[in-house]
């Protein structure tokens, strides 16, 4: 063990760096001050060193400088864009996804013994642009299967992305679903519980967004329907081949008396609208 004079001309040839915070966020396009300070018994000028360290990367030298006065060339990449203040702080302007990672700062002086070193995490991002809901439809049929909500946006990085339905957040359970990353929402069968307003979230390290609020309803299916959905195409098939093999009567051979049941068969499924699915359209006009 050192006596204390040993002890305090030691920690006398040290420089000492220090600084208030370990994490810096970042926005492309702004600016980012890596503030330090250092303490020394030296009144020469400070050699400071700034590096850029990657995993599974060779340092990146950033910067050297004598005080404020930069030595040598700056790469390309941090000309017009580097600042250094006497304290050793690094300023870094006009910011690029690129300048993340980790950055090490060394400062020396003459007199002293021992370097001191400091390390600051920088992030970069973009911000997150308004989210939107994209589903194939706005109502859907009770009892339909894997209907998806998908949560998109334009512009933003590291997204993290939830659900809200009726003012609640939403998590996994037995019938609604996320994806991995939480961007698709999945109802694996719809009931009338979720004719509901859902709200999808996203977020990154220096910003939030809200989409607009998208309204699901749906429609209930009748008991019939639900029993008929089973055997009613069996169902219709014989009707029409009973109706198809009907004969008129012998007063009843003019071509200007066809199968009414055919004709009315054919002027509904003429009048389906566009997009529609004739048999579920047929099915409710016949038995509902």
């Amino acid at each position: 063990m050192c006596s204390q004079l040993l002890c305090y001309y030691h920690y006398s040839l040290n420089v000492n760096v220090t600084s208030q915070s370990q994490v810096v966020r970042g926005t492309v396009g702004r600016e980012a001050l890596l503030s330090v300070s250092y303490s020394s018994s030296s009144t020469d000028k400070p050699v400071i060193k700034w590096q850029l360290k990657r995993v599974k990367e060779k340092p990146i030298t950033v910067v050297q400088s004598i005080g404020t006065d930069i030595i040598g060339n700056l790469r390309p990449e941090y000309r017009n864009r580097i600042k250094v203040y006497e304290n050793g702080s690094l300023l870094l302007h006009n910011l690029q996804l690129s300048d993340e990672g980790t950055y090490e700062v060394e400062i020396s002086i003459t007199d002293d013994t021992f370097t001191g070193e400091h390390y600051i995490e920088l992030t970069v991002d973009v911000p997150m642009s308004r989210p939107y809901i994209q589903m194939i439809a706005s109502s859907v049929l009770e009892y339909n299967e894997h209907f998806n909500l998908r949560c998109s946006h334009d512009n933003g990085t590291k997204p993290v992305y939830g659900w809200v339905k009726g003012g609640k957040v939403l998590a996994n359970d037995s019938r609604l679903l996320l994806s991995h990353d939480q961007k698709v929402l999945t109802i694996s069968r719809v009931l009338m519980s979720d004719d509901d307003i859902y709200i999808c979230t996203v977020e990154n390290l220096i910003s939030s967004m809200k989409s607009p609020p998208v309204r699901l309803t749906v429609y209930r299916r009748s008991s019939l329907y639900i029993i008929l959905s089973t055997g009613g195409i069996f169902l219709l098939i014989t009707l029409v081949t009973v109706c198809a093999c009907w004969k008129p009567s012998k007063g009843s051979t003019s071509p200007s008396h066809p199968n009414p049941f055919l004709q009315w068969m054919s002027s509904q499924l003429q009048s389906q609208p566009s997009g529609t699915t004739g048999w579920l359209s047929l099915k409710h006009r016949i038995f509902d």
